[in-house]
């Protein structure tokens, strides 16, 4: 693994010429560019389990938006290798910066799946402790959780902490303006921040080519002086091993990290999307043959890391964790409605009383 320090010429910046790869689509191994090294046997067989688990509870949140029981729902499928690892490279006491597609990554670091699917059921927070489990809010409005968390990352530092922030962003946040503002701040404080782009091809309607000109993404970083990788973000080997560096790069005074993982968002961008209108289903089929769960099991399966027995257990777990979550999501809610009021503002200004009264009223009328 390489430690990438302080760059000193433009070349330290550059990202590599073709994204990072351990392993082909078809589960075998190739060699990887010089100064990157496979992580350690026992983190690509947890992280196996922890990709079968992430994509069965993706496929119950999906299912639970048909039942009425979520709101909206954004698919993550096809995307579990840089949601996996970009969990497993932190620490606990490291923070994580998500979107509104990282669900999976969530539930991954540990965090109760009814509490994070609160906000996509409709609730007025985020349904976890950000302060407890050290996960922002999952973040809806493009980029803007790419500033904050160099601002965490900063306060960390000065707080003499040897924490990192990890903050994943898509490839339409990208084109952003918080975006570049969070890139240009964090290399000028040097800030301990790791940016995971997730290029999943498309801005929900809008491909890549119609976003950027640049020939990756992994540019993006080299204007503001932060060093850039790119790797095959459907190889889970290669985006452990890359974010690794990332992460170790960032945590050892380093500076802020850019990587662009090529991945692919296989079901609609929302439930409420038809992909048929933008992408062929030819498409879609080809990156299905890329799937990043089915190349880690070949792989691990060929050098007899993993046994038939194990793959049954994955899914056995994987089967009970969304019969528990389904159970728990089928149980109404107790909403209170005089929530709406609450923390709007320090003092409640003589209108949102007035609001409050009006819908007291109201619900006292329902009930006589």
């Amino acid at each position: 693994m390489s430690v990438r320090r302080s760059p000193q010429t433009v070349d330290d910046l550059l990202p590599s010429p073709l994204p990072v790869r351990f392993v082909a689509e078809d589960g075998t191994a190739v060699e990887p560019p010089a100064g990157y090294s496979a992580p350690a046997d026992g983190q690509l067989v947890e992280a196996y389990r922890r990709m079968v688990l992430g994509r069965r509870f993706d496929r119950q949140a999906t299912a639970l938006t048909k039942q009425g029981r979520l709101a909206v729902y954004p698919s993550s499928r096809g995307q579990e290798a840089c949601q996996i690892a970009g969990v497993l490279v932190l620490r606990e006491d490291d923070w994580l910066f998500p979107t509104y597609r990282d669900s999976v990554a969530l539930v991954s670091r540990g965090l109760d799946p009814v509490e994070v699917l609160t906000l996509l059921r409709g609730g007025w927070h985020c349904g976890y402790d950000p302060a407890a489990t050290r996960v922002a809010p999952q973040c809806t409005p493009l980029a803007t959780q790419t500033i904050h968390a160099v601002g965490m990352a900063e306060a960390m530092r000065r707080k003499g902490e040897d924490g990192v922030v990890m903050a994943f962003i898509g490839d339409g946040g990208t084109s952003e303006g918080d975006f570049h503002e969070a890139l240009n701040y964090a290399a000028v404080l040097r800030a301990p921040v790791v940016f995971l782009v997730q290029n999943n091809k498309y801005a929900i309607s809008v491909p890549l080519a119609k976003q950027s000109a640049a020939p990756a993404l992994a540019y993006k970083g080299i204007g503001y002086g932060i060093p850039s990788e790119q790797v095959d973000g459907n190889d889970l080997v290669a985006v452990l091993s890359v974010l690794t560096a990332a992460v170790t790069h960032a945590r050892t005074g380093g500076g802020p990290f850019l990587v662009e993982a090529h991945t692919y968002r296989m079901d609609p961008h929302t439930n409420a999307d038809d992909p048929t209108r933008y992408r062929e289903r030819e498409e879609v089929e080809q990156w299905e043959s890329a799937d990043p769960l089915a190349r880690l099991e070949t792989y691990l399966r060929e050098r007899g890391l993993l046994a038939a027995e194990d793959v049954a257990a994955a899914h056995k777990a994987a089967e009970e964790y969304a019969a528990r979550l389904r159970d728990e999501m089928n149980a109404d809610p107790r909403a209170d409605p005089f929530e709406l009021f609450d923390h709007v503002f320090a003092e409640p200004t003589p209108q949102l009383n007035e609001q409050r009264a009006l819908l007291a009223s109201e619900l006292t009328a329902r009930e006589d």
